[in-house]
């Protein structure tokens, strides 16, 4: 029986591809020095608009007549000129940087080809289609294997392309399944490889596809290895069976005609970023393509049309709740959603709303920032009368507000009505807010001094939304699950429109996994403060608004035990020492939550006192900072005529742009600030990916916590997961999250112990000793540096004897050392160290054998997770590669006669074979 071929693969995605109703071309019959008689010309099946003409040059990645004729075809109302004109356009894109080539093009696909034309003696301006994205069939889809590109005499020949119009919007890459170093890995860096020699064909390109047969993925040219996703389901109604092949599923439910015009006319964003260099204060703008996930497009698609049902003259005006967990891209899913009803309604206004500040900023920028998709800037109000005046305009427009804002001046009963219009629709951050009801509530009146002088009624804020914009249409998006008992939610939005839960994510590779650890035993809680915990425990609601005044004065008096100076120097050191240790073995940064402002500040002198050099005055330097608000009435020091006050010092002190200063430090991994004390800033929202730890000292529950721990769930790199250390005492407030998650119909842990992540640790640790059996590398601990590094070979001449050694051991090695990171520095992990420092060493030095060595996408396998070998092995020479190898430093041709022989002789024949490899 013979194994697969990468050929059959390529064989079996032009087959599928057929049967989506792509013409197939082999790339040779179209080629510049293609023969006529060749009897391969014919496209198959038949295209509707005939076969390409032959490319003038192997620089062409255009199919150019085929794209002329399209013109033609979906535009014949406008001039010859302008169609020309468009043509012209489209040949001509070029930039030095090729993600601002691309993004150029994308713009000319999705919203057409500006040309200027004459009418009527005037000139006025005209939109050139290069896709009917209304009506696929009105399209030619060609693909195309062995397509030869030329570009700066250098060639490559991706294996497919797909064409569109004659545009070469997808690149296929494909890899043997049977061979096991021809990798899905390899398919992505060998487009990599392309982008960097060939970029012109890339201008084109929508997205690109990686498979092995089995696994496919698919991401974009900025797309980082870890972001190319799976694509799971044909129909969007259930997932494919894990018995079809990944990339069966992908070719008939991603490359179908009307999904794959769809992706690239609604689901491609180019996300414009600026960052501030906390060095030079000079901005830089990043730009990112983003293409949705299979979860994201069929949800927004679900959700447009539940609200054009919603939003007609009979509708319910509730298009639903969309609950898709945190940090699988739900910012971006609303995105996608805003643009493609812009695309689906009557030029419809949009509003944006979210309950706090800081959530509307972060959301707003995640819509500026994908401007080019929504044709339009969003635009904050900045005020009621600011809101009042966007919303009473004829149609269109995205308005971000917070709720607040619909709350009525002067403690009126009703709000102004703004618009009675159908075709406005209303985006609800976060919907599981108990703040969006309709009902009505009594609640006190004050005087001028302070005090209570009668009730009110107050309505929730759905109730006077629906003053405003009676007729709106309102949906809601969130991370967490609406409580069975909540009957707000339903009554406000509807009913869920789709689930993506936690389970599925991590499944998915969109989130990585949260262990919890418990340090609570570390610091000093007094009697008295554990029983104010469970006591809070039972009487905190998960809306802070609503809690009793009993609940609030023993959250202060909680506060004061909490905030102790003896706890704090305790939590202090603690603190400290637990993420030098992750620090040692796990690249990234820390967020450390408080009860308040007061113990954020006190807390951040405790930790400067044992680690001064973390402390900067100023917002671009430092290691840890605080961020949070500040008062007009807070002090800058102490004040002995008003003892009472808060006093937060300047450095502290921050506003809307030095927060988003600090905002970007954070998120850049290269940057010195690596740790960040808060109180309620960026627990909700805000997105880290290399932020893996998570310190809370501060009790929070169910919605509230969840979006906490959250913070720590993103995927970087190869992060294996994120760790959640508790200091006060949320452990059954984790249970009880984990309950309501189960009984709402979500799947998965929120947070899974470390004691989890340590079994699992031991586990593993097992496999890779068994590696070893009939190999005694013990006594590696108790001997010299000289005599360490033969053990090293010793080792590693052993695992190359044994039948796919190699490969099994740098698997589970790397699989080792991630279950570590996760693991430290719980004391039975650090126990360990010394050992799996070993088996880092062996694997860095057969990894020293894998490919030419100078490919940056290869740094290494790991490159989140810190190799902690130095602390076994410290070299105290050069070490000669030959010399290690057991072979003589040859000074004649490598291949001589003598050479051979001393292969022949050498002690450690394995490692010998290895090296040829490396140098052939």
């Amino acid at each position: 029986m013979t194994a697969f071929t990468e050929s059959e693969i390529e064989v079996f995605s032009l087959y599928e591809l057929k049967q989506q109703g792509f013409s197939y071309i082999p790339g040779p019959s179209i080629a510049p020095d293609a023969e006529a008689t060749q009897d391969f010309l014919v496209a198959e099946p038949v295209a509707s608009y005939g076969v390409p003409d032959k490319r003038a040059a192997y620089g062409d990645v255009v199919l150019k007549h085929t794209l002329e004729q399209a013109i033609d075809r979906l535009n014949p109302t406008l001039p010859v000129s302008a169609r020309q004109e468009a043509l012209k356009a489209v040949l001509s894109v070029f930039s030095p940087q090729l993600i601002d080539a691309n993004e150029a093009f994308q713009k000319m696909l999705a919203e057409g080809v500006p040309v200027t034309i004459q009418k009527d003696g005037q000139e006025r301006g005209e939109r050139v289609w290069l896709v009917d994205f209304q009506n696929p069939e009105n399209n030619v889809f060609f693909a195309i294997n062995q397509f030869t590109v030329l570009e700066r005499n250098q060639s490559k020949r991706p294996d497919v392309l797909l064409f569109v119009n004659g545009l070469p919007l997808v690149v296929i890459e494909l890899k043997n399944p049977a061979d096991k170093h021809a990798t899905i890995r390899k398919a992505y860096d060998q487009i990599q490889t392309y982008k960097t020699v060939i970029p012109s064909l890339f201008f084109y390109n929508a997205f690109c596809v990686i498979s092995d047969g089995l696994e496919a993925k698919a991401g974009t040219i900025s797309s980082a290895f870890s972001r190319f996703q799976t694509w799971k389901t044909i129909d969007g109604k259930k997932e494919s069976s894990p018995h079809v092949s990944q990339l069966e599923v992908l070719i008939r439910g991603m490359l179908n005609k009307a999904t794959l015009l769809d992706l690239i006319r609604n689901f491609i964003v180019f996300e414009k970023d600026k960052k501030i260099d906390a060095k030079t204060g000079l901005t830089q703008i990043e730009t990112v393509k983003k293409i949705a996930a299979y979860h994201q497009y069929h949800a927004v698609n679900k959700a447009v049309g539940s609200t054009r049902l919603a939003a007609t003259a009979e509708g319910s005006r509730k298009a639903g709740v969309v609950w898709h967990t945190q940090g699988s891209g739900k910012s971006l899913s609303m995105v996608f959603y805003a643009g493609k009803l812009i695309h689906n309604l009557d030029n419809p206004t949009i509003v944006v709303i979210t309950d706090r500040n800081d959530l509307d900023q972060q959301l707003f920028d995640t819509f500026a920032a994908s401007a080019s998709l929504l044709g339009q800037p969003p635009v904050q109000a900045e005020s009621r009368e600011h809101l009042k005046s966007l919303l009473k305009v004829a149609s269109g427009g995205i308005v971000f507000t917070t709720i607040q804002k619909f709350f009525p001046e002067n403690d009126s009963p009703a709000y102004d009505l703004l618009s009675e219009r159908r075709n406005i629709i209303v985006i609800a951050d976060e919907a599981h807010r108990s703040q969006y009801g309709f009902q009505a509530k009594l609640v006190d009146t004050k005087d001028e001094g302070g005090k209570v002088d009668g009730k009110r009624i107050a309505y929730g804020f759905a109730k006077y939304l629906r003053d405003a914009v009676p007729n709106a249409t309102f949906i809601g998006f969130t991370g967490t699950p609406v409580e069975s008992t909540d009957i707000n939610t339903p009554a406000v939005f509807g009913d869920y429109i789709d689930i993506y839960d936690i389970a599925q994510a991590v499944e998915d590779g969109a989130t990585v996994k949260i262990y919890y650890e418990s340090r609570l035993a570390k610091v000093n809680l007094t009697e008295e403060g554990r029983k104010l915990i469970e006591e809070l425990d039972r009487e905190m609601t998960d809306d802070s608004t609503s809690e009793t005044q009993k609940a609030k004065a023993k959250w202060t008096k909680l506060e004061a035990i909490v905030g102790h100076p003896v706890r704090l120097k305790n939590l202090a050191r603690d603190l400290i020492a637990h993420y030098e240790k992750r620090a040692e073995v796990f690249e990234g940064k820390a967020m450390i939550v408080t009860m308040s402002r007061r113990i954020a500040v006190a807390l951040y002198e405790e930790i400067i006192a044992l680690r001064p050099q973390w402390h900067s005055e100023d917002l671009k330097t430092g290691t840890l900072k605080v961020v949070m608000t500040s008062s007009s009435s807070d002090k800058m020091a102490f004040d002995p005529e008003d003892p009472d006050s808060l006093v937060i010092p300047a450095c502290h002190r921050t506003n809307k742009e030095s927060r988003r200063l600090l905002s970007d430090r954070m998120k850049d991994p290269e940057d010195s600030l690596k740790l960040v004390i808060v109180r309620d800033m960026w627990l909700t929202g805000f997105d880290v990916p290399c932020l893996h730890t998570l310190y809370i000292d501060k009790l929070m529950k169910r919605h509230t916590l969840m979006q906490a721990i959250a913070r720590v769930n993103r995927v970087f790199m190869d992060k294996p997961g994120g760790l959640v250390v508790d200091y006060i005492g949320i452990g059954n407030a984790l249970k009880d999250a984990l309950a309501f998650y189960s009984n709402s119909g979500g799947k998965g842990d929120p947070a899974e112990t470390q004691a989890k992540a340590l079994e699992l640790l031991l586990e593993k640790i097992e496999v890779v000793r068994q590696m070893f059996y009939g190999f005694d590398y013990m006594h590696f601990f108790s001997v010299g540096t000289s005599e360490r590094l033969s053990i090293i070979l010793q080792a590693e001449e052993f695992i190359l004897s044994r039948e796919q050694g190699k490969d099994r051991f740098i698997k589970e090695s790397i699989a080792l050392s991630q279950l570590f990171a996760l693991a430290v520095p719980h004391e039975d992990a650090l126990a360990l160290t010394d050992e799996i420092a070993f088996f880092q060493s062996v694997r860095a030095r057969l990894l020293k054998f894998e490919g030419d060595g100078d490919n940056g996408d290869k740094k290494n396998y790991e490159s989140a997770i810190r190799q902690i070998v130095n602390q076994a092995v410290e070299s105290t020479g050069v070490v000669d590669i030959f010399d290690a190898a057991g072979i003589k430093k040859p000074d004649i041709s490598l291949l001589s006669e003598e050479f051979l022989q001393d292969v022949k002789e050498m002690k450690h024949k394995n490692l010998g074979i290895e090296l040829l490899k490396k140098i052939l």
